[in-house]
């Protein structure tokens, strides 16, 4: 289930069903009235569990997390101007940037992959931010 609410001043958040949005206090996605959003740090959960234990499937997965909440707030892939990998050993460079390539190859978003310490579940080797932007209709560029 998801829901966007509304302040007074135009900036939009989007709350899924993500397992720790609601205990933690955040949103999945912020967006901006000048059109950024950014979107939480996502990993391989789906319907309460990890999708896969390769860094490639759960890469995948997390960025589908990501798109899926981008496309609830009207963007997409193409919308995207940075990513941010989390990984958890650099043995996974290679495969979760192979599936970087094939979500972003045309889009060419700047991007950051870092070697960190671990996720609060030890199943998980990749977190994954995304920021995206849409000039509102009417603004100017």
């Amino acid at each position: 289930m998801t829901e966007i609410s509304e302040t007074a001043g135009g900036t939009r958040r989007l709350s899924t069903d993500g397992p720790w949005e609601d205990s933690y206090g955040y949103s999945r996605a912020v967006q901006l009235p000048n059109g950024l959003v950014l979107v939480a740090g996502c990993t391989s959960v789906v319907d309460g569990r990890i999708v896969d234990s390769s860094p490639y499937e759960q890469t995948k997965a997390a960025f589908g997390v990501a798109i899926s909440a981008l496309r609830e707030l009207d963007l997409d892939t193409a919308d995207v101007v940075r990513t941010r990998m989390y990984i958890t050993h650099s043995r996974d460079a290679d495969d979760v940037g192979r599936a970087h390539r094939e979500l972003f190859h045309a889009v060419r978003p700047a991007s950051s992959m870092i070697v960190v310490a671990g996720f609060i579940d030890p199943s998980l080797v990749v977190e994954v931010e995304v920021e995206a932007y849409r000039a509102p209709a009417g603004a100017a560029r």
